[in-house]
């Protein structure tokens, strides 16, 4: 028998496993489980096993769902929907926390459930979990009583599709089906095949608290019945998941005018300073690559040292895993348990090969007897292996070094996801300056892995679009405030010109493009009729060269927004002065409309704020409105110059570079703005304006990898062409409705929100409250 002494020194417990029998009963009475459509569970059919990975043990026999099952879950839900979205605000939210409440009297069940069908340690499922489970029915309970107050004008969308991935099942859930009551819609969910039985425990929680029939719908399934139900009548649909999956909805999805929330991929650096606390830090790569089994697709994958202390840090990060314990999932003292799926875990090694066979090292990350990897990760690994390039969604990181903090910033962008990040220094200078450089939607400062309801998670470039959780994520589940729309004259043919003969005897003017500041001919050399004379003809290159010149113009953005303020207000002043020439060009209603709009939005630039949200205790949680960087906008076809500052001021009074589309048949009057904009200290390359087809412009512009965002006033046709073009980097598309664009309801908040993307950042922030509680408070 050891002795105490010992036992202190090497850490070894006894097992101790949590009792499953209570779960294990609940499964054997259930046997078959069917769909939950309409408040009732269906008969079972065309089954799959759902496995423990830990022991390859089946737990429960599930139904395929088929598109028949997907479309009568779509009816019920439609069927639900409008007497769900009448109810009071207050009755949503008395249910949502009837739907909280049944879940903490059932954590301990719940989370064991979780932890067999998942693999993860029951620890993680018990503290983490189910506990964020129902905090988030309880955040969103608020906003079902807040949300006309908050929200005014905005509406349910109506029914909502969900598909959710397999590495927080329940939480997941969650995520996805609270902001959706609270808005007022119904839903129709599919969980992930490998791990649908708490989605389906949590049917019968709906049942319980007596939610009405069809307002919570859950069809299991694999792949083939997500795409049954992203093909269904549904008016939003979001999705959890791979980049190349969700790249392919974005596709499948393009021009219909449903909702699109992406949240996909992500291989985030994890950043330790020269002056960090590494300690500290070798803990926070705990939370964040081995959380989970590295199962995480906003884990620190990417770790990345200062050279200086790397040496010191890889010492303590190995002698830390090595005393990591990997094992049997439901035993309380085991830190890494298994993989979810064979499927996964050969898909981890062959990555891990892959790396190794181009040259890096592999440091633990052995694998085990059935669903288990051990922690590890890759050094020597060059910036191009595949190990640094792909996520590998398992407990494997990677380790490089860097000696500046510019280098550090370089490396951290130096990949197509920006889901999240963290930054680790004991100087709050070293550390928030470089969060703010990270292209990421979430970003930690001195942890790690930090989850909350009231703090919006999403990424940037391939890692999605969209918000979950607080504000945002609410906005996300809610429709636009009506607008009264006009139909927008169809453009005509372009018609090239050579030349025009003009009347009078004033000297002959040639409008130009305007590009990176300066007056520019069309590439190739082609003007094409419009009234008042030709506009040129601007081409593919054209548009290569207004991005260009729109990227280069960074530091419009870090001027801060009182100093963006000051440019927007000279705008409106130099409007007022030449209003006389431009009414020549246009009327009256629209250059009063421009110098007006130059006047609101120069009064938003310095008071569009971001919040801090109450979150954990202990923590500041920054929500920041960010820019895009470069948005391209296609103007509608009418109201040139009134269209054209409704939809740029916004844009660039938060901080965007802009590529522009005029109205393709009447763009003269914005051939003279280049004059405004040079006397009233824009920066070149802040605006562009191109002239030509609009479409095609615009098509070229959505393709483009360096324009993050696009605005498109059009055809549905054109829009359907466009998201097609867009989803090639996941770029989000708005498309506000043609309207008059001389009335209140084309300037205001709706366009700043379009305008920027929010960042959430987490700073610790005094001592943590004594008693509480776990992680997820």
């Amino acid at each position: 028998m050891s002795r105490v002494s010992e036992i202190m020194t090497s850490m070894e417990y006894g097992p101790s496993v949590e009792d499953s029998s209570a779960v294990r009963d609940w499964l054997a009475s259930r046997g078959q489980f069917g769909h939950f459509i309409g408040g009732e569970f269906t008969k079972p059919a065309d089954c799959f096993a759902s496995r423990d990975p830990s022991t390859g043990e089946v737990l429960a026999e599930l139904s395929q769902g088929s598109a028949e099952d997907v479309a009568e879950a779509v009816k019920a839900a439609r069927k639900a929907q409008p007497k769900w979205a009448k109810l009071s605000g207050t009755d949503r939210a008395r249910h949502l926390y009837a739907l909280a409440r049944h879940i903490q009297k059932r954590e301990r069940f719940l989370s064991v459930l979780e932890t067999l069908d998942n693999g993860k340690p029951i620890r993680e499922s018990r503290d983490i979990d189910i506990p964020l489970v129902a905090r988030h029915f309880y955040h969103h309970a608020g906003w079902a009583e807040l949300r006309d107050d908050r929200f005014p004008g905005h509406a349910p969308l109506g029914v909502c599709a969900q598909i959710i991935p397999w590495n927080f099942p329940l939480l997941m859930l969650a995520w996805k089906i609270a902001p959706a009551l609270a808005a007022g819609n119904t839903v129709v969910l599919k969980p992930a095949e490998y791990t649908s039985l708490t989605a389906l425990a949590f049917a019968e929680i709906c049942r319980e608290v007596g939610l009405p029939e069809g307002v919570v719908n859950i069809v299991t399934g694999d792949g083939e019945t997500g795409a049954a139900l992203v093909a269904a009548e549904v008016d939003k649909i979001a999705f959890t998941g791979s980049t190349e999956v969700g790249r392919a909805i974005a596709a499948q999805t393009a021009g219909t005018g449903r909702k699109l929330t992406l949240e996909l991929g992500g291989k985030s650096p994890f950043i330790v300073m020269d002056d960090a606390d590494l300690d500290a830090a070798v803990e926070g790569v705990v939370d964040s690559i081995w959380f989970n089994q590295g199962q995480v697709c906003c884990a620190g994958s990417r770790i990345l040292v200062a050279e200086s202390v790397a040496a010191r840090f890889e010492t303590l990060l190995t002698a830390r895993m090595q005393r990591l314990r990997l094992g049997a999932p439901l035993d309380k003292s085991t830190d890494i348990g298994a993989i979810v799926d064979p499927v996964q875990k050969d898909r981890v090694l062959s990555i891990c090969k892959a790396a190794t066979d181009a040259g890096a090292e592999l440091v633990g990350g052995q694998p085990g007897e059935g669903c288990f990897i051990a922690p590890g990760y890759l050094k020597n690994i060059a910036p191009a292996n595949p190990g640094m390039e792909q996520e590998i969604f398992g407990p494997i990181a990677t380790l490089s070094t860097f000696r500046t903090a510019d280098e550090a910033v370089e490396l951290a962008n130096n990949t197509r996801y920006g889901l999240a990040g963290s930054v680790w220094s004991e100087s709050a200078t070293v550390a928030t300056d470089i969060a703010a450089r990270i292209k990421a939607g979430v970003l930690w400062i001195n942890c790690a892995n930090m989850f909350d309801a009231a703090a919006p998670f999403g990424g940037y470039r391939e890692s999605g679009f969209g918000r979950e959780g607080g504000a945002a994520g609410m906005l996300d589940y809610l429709a636009e405030p009506a607008v009264k729309v006009v139909k927008e004259p169809a453009p005509k043919p372009v018609r090239l010109m050579d030349d025009v003969t003009g009347k009078g005897n004033g000297i002959d003017r040639t409008a130009k493009l305007y590009i990176g500041g300066a007056q520019k001919r069309p590439d190739g050399g082609a003007n094409y009729t419009v009234p008042g004379g030709l506009a040129p003809l601007a081409n593919r290159k054209d548009m290569r060269n207004a991005v260009e010149a729109a990227t280069k113009s960074g530091k419009w953005a870090a001027m801060g927004g009182h100093a963006r303020a000051q440019v927007l207000y000279y705008i409106a002043e130099n409007l007022a002065a030449r209003a006389d020439d431009f009414q020549r060009l246009t009327s009256k209603a629209e250059i009063d409309t421009a110098i007006a709009r130059a006047f609101h939005y120069a009064a938003w630039a310095d008071k569009f704020d971001g919040a801090n949200v109450q979150a954990k205790p202990g923590h500041l949680v920054n929500v920041l409105p960010e820019p895009y960087g470069v948005m391209a906008i296609a103007c509608p076809n009418a109201q040139p110059l009134a269209a054209f500052m409704s939809l740029v001021l916004p844009a660039i009074a938060m901080g965007n570079s802009t590529v522009v589309i005029g109205a393709q048949d009447d763009p003269l009057a914005l051939a003279e703005l280049y004059q405004v904009f040079d006397t009233s200290d824009l920066p070149g390359g802040v605006v562009n304006i191109l002239t030509g087809a609009k479409d095609e412009l615009a098509q070229t512009a959505a393709a483009h990898d360096a324009v993050a965002a696009m605005w498109y006033v059009g055809s549905r046709d054109g829009l359907t062409r466009i998201e097609q073009a867009a989803g090639g980097n996941l770029k989000p598309v708005w498309s506000p409705a043609h309207r008059d664009w001389t009335r209140h309801d084309a300037q205001g908040e709706l366009f700043l929100r379009h305008a920027t993307r929010t960042k959430t950042i987490w700073l610790p922030y005094g001592a943590l409250p004594a008693g509480s509680g776990s992680a997820a408070y």
